[in-house]
């Protein structure tokens, strides 16, 4: 079964920003170990390998990683589950029971304010179930409609 609700598109632009804050951490360590070799006269592999990890790292998380998270991310709300679908290579799909629900609240960082999106997260007693980059009105009509229905299920409980 398919599973209909995917996340917002803009995910994409705010998972490869993030991508390249992270390659940017990395060039740092990079040029750190760049200056080791200049002065201490490590090994010229070190300093082949660092750069070449930055490469691979940035190519990844840049380009890779933000379009297979965006096309593996599913989620459906039901008036008794939420169901998400995550994973490439190994699937998982989560079955949240709306009476297991404690509270959903939206989350938003900085990259996700600024192109208007939120994360909603679900509580229940044992663990927080993500849904990822939702669009700002889209979340919080989500959230809104998920506190409804545990509302609605705990009462006919």
């Amino acid at each position: 079964m398919e599973l209909d609700s995917r996340i917002s598109l803009k995910a994409l632009k705010v998972w490869k920003q993030t991508g390249l804050i992270i390659s940017g951490i990395l060039v740092l360590f990079a040029n750190i170990i760049s200056l080791l070799v200049y002065f201490i006269d490590f090994s010229k592999w070190v300093y082949v390998l660092s750069w070449g990890i930055v490469v691979i790292v940035f190519i990844i998380s840049v380009f890779v990683l933000p379009a297979l998270r965006w096309k593996w991310w599913r989620y459906e709300v039901r008036e008794n589950e939420i169901e998400i679908q995550r994973g490439l290579i190994v699937i998982k799909r989560t079955l949240v029971p709306m009476i297991r629900v404690q509270h959903v609240d939206t989350k938003q960082g900085p990259l996700m304010r600024r192109n208007k999106l939120a994360s909603i997260e679900i509580s229940t007693a044992a663990t927080v179930h993500e849904i990822p980059a939702l669009d700002w009105e889209e979340a919080e009509n989500l959230r809104k409609y998920i506190a409804q229905m545990v509302m609605l299920v705990k009462e006919d409980v």
